[in-house]
């Protein structure tokens, strides 16, 4: 038994919430450019998915990548809510829609803040295609119609509102 003290976990990145609102679509993820997390915004090149890159504009953000359910990556030990979106099955993008994805940095987001992915300075613990909550002084760019739906918890997670 799991007693939660003051917050329960948001949610487990590239999980849709509040699915009446969700708009999902069938793509094929390119193999040569893997998209590494669920949750992540992809791009469509060729007529395939792809991971947000270096010097991308935030218009390329064609929609998110889902979590399908149930999921693995193969390995057997692999804990829930981690493991690598698989690139020889078809995806599925979050295109209008609710879902919480992974926050860079767990900290910043606030109710209907400004949702930015990362396109310069790919530091650790924030790489190229992750999602931050500022601007970083140019290295991110704002998604447009993409807003936080609250804080992050303390895994950094959160939810988002994207074309609603």
């Amino acid at each position: 038994m799991v007693a939660y003290k003051y917050r329960i976990p948001a949610g487990i990145p590239g999980n849709t919430n509040r699915n009446e609102h969700l708009t999902a679509e069938a793509q094929i993820m390119d193999p040569n450019f893997a998209v590494t997390s669920y949750g992540l915004p992809v791009k469509i090149v060729s007529g395939q998915i792809r991971p947000v890159a270096s010097g991308d504009a935030a218009s390329v953000v064609y929609g998110f990548l889902i979590r399908p359910y149930p999921t693995t990556d193969g390995a057997v030990a692999t804990p829930f809510g981690s493991g690598t979106p698989r690139t020889e099955e078809i995806a599925n993008v979050m295109r209008r829609g609710y879902m919480t994805v992974k926050l860079n940095g767990a900290t910043g987001a606030t109710k209907n803040g400004q949702v930015y992915v990362r396109v310069a300075d790919p530091t650790t613990p924030t790489p190229i295609g992750g999602l931050e909550a500022g601007a970083d002084g140019g290295d991110c760019v704002a998604i447009v119609g993409c807003v936080f739906m609250g804080p992050a918890d303390a895994d950094g997670n959160t939810e988002i509102a994207f074309n609603i």
